[in-house]
């Protein structure tokens, strides 16, 4: 019943992808704040995600699902984006603090493009993930400080550098995927299910 479903359910935006393939495309961002309190970054999100106990994943509307504010739901590359700006936001206090660049408050954004149909299986030739990315850093500098141009060159040379998300989403690692299930036979005997790849 779940598969007939969601079949029922994604059939028209499939449909209107196949008619008109730009209105797949997404642009999904996050932000967060930085202040000179620590060294760190405040994720913003919405009322329904801030309220939850915990983070749910869910298909994004263009895939299906339901309204996030509603839901509270997180589309994955929301979330994916989220981790992006917390790690460059913490990445880029931390450079600050060592380069003793005094920052007073900042904003870190960082906005996806999206084309479901890859995710969809509407078009093969469509990319399964974001085609680009794109991260933002706006600073305000404590009242009277002077900074070279030199050290604020430094520091996004070496925020880039030694963020772990950026350098992940930069530079592909290594990947192994595994699925492993269990199938109760009739007999009252556990069948195991296995896949597996190394990229």
């Amino acid at each position: 019943m779940a598969a007939a479903a969601l079949r029922e359910k994604q059939a028209p935006i499939k449909d209107q992808y196949k008619q008109d393939p730009s209105s797949a495309v997404v642009t999904l961002s996050s932000s967060g704040t930085l202040d000179s309190s620590s060294i760190t970054c405040k994720i913003n999100t919405g009322k329904a995600v801030h309220d939850a106990k915990q983070k749910i994943a869910g298909l994004h509307q263009k895939a299906g699902g339901d309204d996030p504010d509603v839901s509270g739901e997180l589309c994955s590359g929301d979330m994916l984006l989220e981790a992006l700006v917390a790690c460059a936001g913490v990445t880029l206090k931390a450079v600050a603090t060592a380069l003793d660049i005094p920052i007073k408050s900042g904003t870190v954004k960082a906005e996806g493009d999206l084309d479901f149909k890859g995710t969809m299986g509407v078009d093969r030739n469509a990319p399964v993930g974001f085609r680009a990315i794109r991260l933002e850093f706006d600073l305000k500098l404590q009242p009277g400080a002077e900074v070279p141009e030199e050290k604020i060159e430094k520091l996004g040379k070496l925020t880039e550098r030694y963020c772990v998300v950026l350098q992940t989403i930069a530079k592909k690692p290594e990947l192994s995927v595994s699925l492993h299930g269990t199938q109760n036979t009739e007999e009252g005997i556990d069948k195991t299910l296995s896949w597996g790849q190394k990229g």
